[in-house]
């Protein structure tokens, strides 16, 4: 085969896979507790990822949360450093602010974005829950540049006093940018005093004009009221490769504590993600 067209070909099939990517490095940034879950976390409401998650959960239960997240991936060498804080007991309709830096890409090719969210939730009554958030991005690197605003929008149910469901729609505001495509999730969960199990889909039918489908599921067990321990599984659908994770905490007598995860790619670039989120809570 000629060269020239050969490495046309070899040229398309790299910048095609590039752009399943991007879309998906700002729709993984979550707490330690959610990694450790799998990235099943939309439905709970227990962490202040509510805000870059479904924003409608914010409101789910009242509370004053403030979370500091760091995470490494010690084989891409991509990480993220994150605050967040909500106040949902201060009024009726739940506030939410959070801001991530993130690292990504090696070498040269390396971009650093910066992400910002401000979020509502309001509960219409006890079993329904709407939640808005807006985003901010600003991205730069030698291969990639944003500066584009954004928006989300959420529904929660509370069926019982126990299950969660919910769907969400993100990026409303068409950007331009691979890193802001539209997608949409729907999510469940179901809380105990011990036991908390959770699912999520994410849909995506615009990033590589077909339909793009991620679950991920998670469980968390309780001992003794003071050591929750979690696992989870995730199917990525842009990548066609699976994550196990797991993670383990501790929780103050007043609610707060500190989160470790752990989340193990099984093919790709064969990830070896690392996270530590440090939480206050005051209701």
């Amino acid at each position: 085969m000629p060269i020239r067209p050969t490495v046309l070909l070899i040229a398309l099939c790299v910048s095609t896979a590039s752009l399943a990517q991007p879309a998906e490095d700002l729709r993984n940034l979550m707490s330690a507790r959610a990694y450790g879950m799998g990235g099943a976390y939309r439905a709970l409401g227990l962490g202040t990822e509510a805000v870059l998650g479904n924003p409608a959960a914010m409101a789910l239960f009242p509370a004053y949360r403030v979370e500091g997240t760091g995470a490494w991936d010690v084989e891409t060498k991509e990480g993220l450093l994150g605050i967040s804080v909500l106040d949902a007991a201060s009024s009726r309709l739940a506030m939410g602010i959070d801001y991530h830096w993130v690292s990504l890409g090696r070498g040269g090719a390396r971009t650093s974005a910066h992400f910002s969210s401000l979020g509502v939730g309001l509960p219409l009554n006890q079993a329904v829950m709407l939640g808005v958030v807006a985003r901010y991005l600003r991205l730069s690197g030698d291969s990639r540049y944003a500066n584009s605003v954004t928006g989300d929008a959420g529904l929660l149910l509370r069926l019982s006093p126990s299950f969660m469901a919910g769907v969400s729609a993100h990026n409303l505001i068409d950007t331009d940018n691979a890193e802001l495509t539209r997608y949409f999730t729907a999510h469940v969960g179901v809380l105990t005093q011990q036991l908390t199990v959770a699912a999520d889909v994410r849909a995506d039918f615009v990033t590589e004009n077909t339909n793009t489908f991620t679950y991920s599921a998670g469980l968390e067990y309780l001992f003794g009221q003071v050591l929750p321990v979690r696992g989870g599984y995730t199917y990525d659908g842009f990548r066609k490769i699976s994550q196990l994770s797991t993670g383990i905490g501790f929780v103050s007598e007043g609610g707060g504590g500190l989160d470790l995860a752990y989340r193990h790619d099984l093919g790709g670039e064969k990830g070896r993600l690392l996270a530590l989120t440090i939480k206050l809570l005051m209701r």
